[in-house]
């Protein structure tokens, strides 16, 4: 079964977190440079097979869509471009990063391991991810 892949995008770094082949686990991949970031997807499914591509949309506390949004939105507007074949999912991206932090305190990581931000974005790529399966998990049983 081929796995979901997930991206916490930003302007300097991106967390990148992707589930098992059985779609089951969602798990920290890495974190690369923006500017890099086609550059790795391309690479990455050469070797890996992706049924869908989850991105976070961030949005202002109100729902509205933040600054940082239309970064994102020219971002998936080149990846689907370039691989229609991959379903791109938008999920709202809110709190991720906060609950990264919190994540990695409850988990025991030293401050210095907290203070490192591509810990954190490919912690939040989880979350992201963790949230997608969560909500189709949720939606199935509901039918």
């Amino acid at each position: 079964m081929p796995r979901l892949l997930a991206i916490d995008y930003g302007t300097k770094r991106c967390g990148i977190a992707v589930t098992d082949t059985l779609q089951l686990v969602a798990n920290a991949l890495t974190t690369v440079h923006t500017k890099d970031l086609e550059q790795f997807l391309a690479t990455y499914l050469l070797t890996e097979e992706v049924a869908k591509i989850v991105i976070g949309m961030p949005r202002q506390l109100d729902g509205n869509p933040s600054q940082n949004a239309q970064h994102v939105v020219g971002f998936i507007r080149k990846i689907a471009a370039k691989y229609p074949q991959i379903p791109i999912i938008q999920i709202d991206e809110r709190f991720t990063s906060s609950i990264a932090q919190q994540t990695l305190i409850a988990g025991g990581a030293s401050k210095k391991q907290r203070a490192d931000k591509s810990l954190v974005d490919s912690v939040a790529a989880v979350i992201i991810l963790q949230s997608y399966m969560e909500q189709q998990a949720f939606q199935k049983a509901r039918q």
